[in-house]
């Protein structure tokens, strides 16, 4: 394999997931070459990466044809996928990018399909005798009238990336408002049973490698209640407790948790994981309760890094130099503070 392994990371703006495996990859003792890809130039992403290209949305119906011309031009080794619909269009042609000798770690598109929709999610986890809180997926408002049991969360059932348009009903009035909003413009969404406690959330990942054998798992305890990492908090009218959602900018503290990630690791492999995953949960009385799995890198990538956890390094380092990598190797734990950066980009093009 040529020096330095030239890396390309899709969806790098937003402060998402393609930022933080930017991050990571540069935390890496190997001298990546990095290429950062997005669909605009006002990305800060881009510039934290050695070369820069402006790709089409994953919608546009030249997405495919147009990453290939530049995998191919750029002599990309291995690509990271950094948004959802990128990572839900690139599935479908997985196995014919690696056939072109692409290094693509990402998991099997059933995989894929089961977790990017949180009712088929549900619907696996609780066939499988993994705990979930007590979940409704609603297509109408007579979808409702069963429902008795409150409080409640209501997000959608595909996207709703950091609790977007997501809510907690406490009583009937408050589910049929929400439900009515949601149905305005979703053909169908999620209802679960709020479960647990702001303090009891965690996000957990698990790595495995691309045969399906465990790697390795760490989580963070989120702090959900600071203003950065909060979408939502609310108290409860019948106890005075508090509610809230967290929105997708985790911080906390980071470590093994062994009671939590050996759980999730059992879901992992009864998914059939092939690279990452991450499962957000709470723990309540001993037992993981998952309420979403997303089937890609984590927006904690970087976090993961710091403590030396590195997993798009951990699979270059497997597959295309072909080290050994220990099951279960040991890393730091700690604690995970954030805050922002800011960029300045002097007369950016906008072309």
């Amino acid at each position: 394999m040529k020096n330095p392994i030239r890396v390309m990371v899709t969806g790098v703006g937003g402060g998402g997931n393609g930022e933080q495996l930017l991050k990571a990859l540069r935390m890496a003792e190997l001298p990546y070459h990095l290429i950062g890809a997005d669909i605009t130039p006002l990305s800060k992403g881009l510039y934290a990466a050695d070369e820069s290209v402006i790709l089409p949305p994953a919608s546009d119906p030249n997405y495919l044809n147009e990453l290939r011309t530049i995998l191919r031009e750029r002599k990309v080794d291995a690509l990271f996928t950094g948004s959802e619909p990128e990572l839900k269009v690139i599935s479908q042609v997985q196995d014919e990018l690696r056939a072109e000798g692409l290094f693509l770690p990402m998991n099997r598109r059933e995989v894929i399909e089961i977790c990017l929709d949180k009712s088929k999610t549900m619907n696996f986890l609780h066939q499988n005798g993994f705990q979930t809180p007590v979940s409704y997926t609603i297509r109408s408002l007579d979808d409702l009238e069963s429902i008795t049991h409150f409080p409640l969360v209501i997000k959608p059932s595909i996207g709703g990336g950091g609790s977007a348009n997501s809510f907690i009903a406490q009583d009937r009035e408050e589910l049929n408002l929400f439900g009515n909003w949601m149905l305005r413009i979703y053909s169908e969404f999620l209802v679960q049973e709020y479960v647990g406690t702001p303090e009891s959330e965690y996000t957990v990942g698990v790595l495995c490698d691309m045969e399906g054998n465990l790697i390795n798992s760490i989580a963070v305890k989120k702090n959900i209640l600071s203003a950065l990492s909060n979408r939502l908090k609310i108290r409860s009218r019948a106890t005075g407790e508090l509610l809230a959602l967290s929105n997708g900018i985790t911080q906390g503290e980071i470590g093994r948790f062994p009671d939590v990630t050996s759980q999730c690791e059992q879901i992992a492999l009864a998914l059939g994981c092939r690279s990452a995953i991450n499962i957000q949960l709470r723990f309540v009385n001993g037992k993981v309760v998952v309420f979403e799995i997303n089937p890609r890198y984590s927006g904690t990538s970087s976090f993961r890094a710091m403590v030396g956890y590195n997993e798009p390094d951990i699979l270059i380092r497997k597959y295309l130099l072909n080290e050994p990598i220990e099951p279960h190797f040991a890393y730091k734990e700690g604690v995970i503070l954030r805050g922002l950066t800011e960029t300045f980009v002097e007369n950016p093009s906008h072309d």
